[in-house]
């Protein structure tokens, strides 16, 4: 289990399916999802390993509002490398919202695959992890961690 002041203080990498397709999110010591707080560092490494581990499979498209949530003076480049890294795996990759605000649960889609994965290529142990995070419908430019503890 992951405390709150481990939750604020680190940036956890962590996945959700909307159960076809699989979204990414950087943390950035935002309040976790429960089903994400529950889990056992293990398996959240598990997950960090597996898709990292996956092959380039998709063309990426930045998210033409992504200026409004970058920090004045940041390296957009540098920002933008480890978010294409997981979506050029497939990935819908987000960022939070208001950085240094833990109880914010705000985030935004910085990057999206053209090419995404689907859920039905995962093995099972990946997919027992991973579905234990999901949300209803489409994987869209926004997203709200009360949204996956309200379902």
């Amino acid at each position: 289990m992951i405390s709150e002041i481990e939750q604020e203080t680190s940036d956890i990498d962590w996945f959700f399916t909307n159960g076809k397709e699989i979204g990414f999110v950087a943390s950035s010591g935002g309040k976790l999802p429960n089903s994400i707080s529950n889990k056992s560092l293990d398996e959240i490494k598990l997950l960090v390993d597996y898709f990292r581990s996956l092959p380039q499979k998709s063309e990426v498209s930045i998210n033409p509002n992504l200026n409004q949530f970058i920090i004045p003076g940041t390296n957009k480049k540098s920002y933008l490398s480890y978010f294409i890294e997981m979506t050029e795996k497939g990935l819908f990759s987000f960022d939070k919202s208001v950085s240094n605000r833990f109880s914010d649960t705000n985030y935004h889609l910085v990057t999206k695959p053209m090419d995404p994965f689907q859920i039905s290529d995962l093995p099972l142990e990946i997919l027992k992890i991973l579905t234990k995070t999901t949300i209803k419908g489409d994987i869209g430019l926004n997203l709200n961690v009360a949204c996956f503890d309200n379902q």
